[in-house]
């Protein structure tokens, strides 16, 4: 499917970007809240990676993968969520302060 192609793409794209902009940050809570949005894009990376083997299995070996990363890449997905709602105030506070 090209629409999942073109997911995994811009989501690889934006993992980078935001990995390299969290090397780059100073502050430690925004560092963190970085991160997490990071780990957000690297979950749907993932995901529509095992999404994309799911849609075009050739074997039982192909829907074990591409489940595995379907629910790895969620479970990325929800953890980044979680932490990038604890981290958002304390980015706020940090970029208000400096």
């Amino acid at each position: 499917m090209p629409a999942l192609v073109v997911i995994i793409i811009v989501s690889l794209v934006v993992y980078i970007f935001y990995k390299v902009k969290e090397w780059r940050t100073k502050a430690p809570y925004l560092k963190k809240w970085t991160k997490a949005k990071a780990n957000i894009a690297l979950g749907t990376f993932i995901s529509m990676f095992g999404l994309n083997r799911l849609f075009i299995y050739e074997s039982t070996f192909d829907l074990v993968i591409g489940g595995l990363f379907l629910v790895l890449g969620i479970f990325n997905i929800f953890l980044g969520y979680k932490a990038y709602k604890y981290f958002l105030p304390f980015a706020i506070k940090e970029t208000e302060n400096s």
